[in-house]
């Protein structure tokens, strides 16, 4: 009988990332993975000691982080919640996931949300989210008369976890276009009282 053999360890892609540490963040700990195979830093709260935030249920408030990235062209990244404190205190990031530019210089500021029933208070130091870097690819759009079939055609909105019987349409509610901001069409048949009818 042959042994398991320990799982060779994969070797994580690195990307190098200045950061500057404002004033007001002079003391914390610059962000770092806690464990081997994190794909998310912890992003600290940058208050002051003695002005901790309180963020009442349905409250937002934006909280700074005192660091400032330079990434490298072609990445992003994106700022998650904490799932602790999702799963204790119903506090999340509002904007979820936030999105930091590579040309972005300015500060990193989290938008905090308590969905909670209590009160939380924020202090200096908490860590208040996570910060993902990721590879980017930009889309270069091409207006087309026509776009190639598939399968699932116009199915949207958990279409494809319903089992529906074949030609059964679910039922969706249509909002309707103000007649101002309908184009005429020129070869439509013309009909009903001529109030209804669009002047240019």
């Amino acid at each position: 009988m042959t042994a398991n053999k320990p799982a060779a360890k994969a070797t994580l892609r690195r990307v190098r990332v200045p950061i500057q540490q404002l004033a007001h963040a002079a003391g914390l700990p610059i962000p770092a993975y806690q464990t081997a195979g994190a794909a998310g830093l912890d992003l600290m709260a940058a208050l002051p000691d003695n002005r901790p935030v309180l963020l009442a249920p349905g409250d937002r408030a934006l909280i700074p982080t005192g660091l400032k990235f330079a990434l490298p062209n072609g990445h992003e990244a994106q700022v998650r919640p904490r799932s602790g404190l999702a799963l204790k205190h119903g506090v999340t990031v509002l904007n979820s996931p936030g999105t930091i530019d590579a040309d972005y210089r300015g500060e990193v500021q989290v938008i905090l949300v308590n969905l909670g029933q209590n009160a939380f208070e924020i202090r200096r130091g908490e860590r208040i989210a996570q910060l993902v870097v990721q590879a980017v690819t930009q889309a270069e759009l091409v207006v087309s008369d026509t776009l190639d079939d598939t399968a699932r055609g116009a199915g949207g909105f958990g279409s494809t976890g319903q089992t529906m019987a074949p030609g059964k349409a679910v039922a969706a509610k249509k909002i309707a276009v103000p007649a101002s901001s309908a184009r005429a069409d020129p070869k439509a048949k013309k009909s009903g009282p001529k109030r209804n009818a669009i002047r240019r």
